[in-house]
């Protein structure tokens, strides 16, 4: 399901500082064990984060995807124990819009950041608060699901300082 144009009273405010933040951070790593030949992906998971939501029912989440291997793939789905549902999403121009998948290049990456593409991480089941982890399980298409721990940072986390 694809949703375009979701308001700006909804998501402004809780957006405006979730999102306070850019790429990268300390690293979570996994591997699906297909190895890095040519013909298959070999996906690993670095610099993920959630800043602390400031609201009780919606987080923002981050981290970069990385193809080692030769064939291309997609993230298809994301879930979390801490959430209803986990949607992915692309900003372009201040447009947030849903998107059902997002393709992770042959030797490329798939960056979500701050201002960029995000997770968003909504019904929350609990208020994830810093220092604790959300446990994340990425889908692909091609790939078997990858399981990452997510550190919950302050609210206004900034990987590139640290703080």
């Amino acid at each position: 399901m694809r949703r375009a144009g979701l308001t700006a009273a909804t998501l402004t405010s809780a957006l405006a500082l979730a999102l306070a933040g850019c790429a990268g951070a300390a690293p979570d790593s996994g591997s699906d064990g297909s190895g890095s030949g040519s013909g298959k992906a070999d996906l690993s998971v670095s610099s993920s984060y959630m800043p602390q939501p400031v609201s009780a029912d919606m987080a923002a989440g981050f981290l970069t995807i990385a193809n080692k291997g030769g064939a291309k793939d997609e993230l298809t789905s994301v879930t979390s124990d801490v959430a209803g549902e986990v949607t992915m999403h692309s900003t372009n121009g201040g447009a947030m819009t849903e998107e059902n998948s997002f393709a992770i290049p042959a030797h490329g990456r798939l960056v979500f950041r701050s201002g960029g593409n995000h997770l968003m991480f909504e019904m929350l089941k609990r208020k994830p608060r810093q220092g604790q982890s959300v446990t994340v399980k990425l889908t692909f298409a091609k790939s078997g699901p990858l399981t990452v721990e997510m550190p919950v940072k302050s609210a206004t986390y900034n990987p590139s300082t640290g703080h």
